[in-house]
């Protein structure tokens, strides 16, 4: 038996800076992308969805659009999982 704690799920929430941000639409709706959630699959590569707010206001359901093909937004991704490693790397334990 392994002493290692089993981890079954990494995941971080980012921001998308508004001159990264895009529009997609589903169910005719348009949504403004404005949150990225990022995981690390346990082969070590990352893995993206999109969400957002409808463009004509009000909450709209909470719905998963893909990620661009874009290299600014892959780069936004492999940023901030370098930043959430460090953050991770660095943590005190429970305060």
């Amino acid at each position: 038996m392994s002493s290692e704690p089993e981890v079954s799920a990494l995941a971080i929430n980012v921001t998308i800076p508004e001159h990264l941000r895009w529009t997609d639409t589903r169910r005719g709706e348009t949504f403004t992308l404005i949150t990225l959630n990022v995981r690390l699959l346990p082969d070590g590569s990352l893995a993206a969805k999109a969400y957002g707010r409808p463009v004509g206001g009000g909450r709209g359901a909470y719905v998963s659009f893909p990620v661009p093909d874009r290299p600014d937004v892959a780069a936004l991704i492999t940023a901030a999982a370098g930043r959430a490693a460090a953050l991770w790397s660095a943590h005190r334990g429970l305060g």
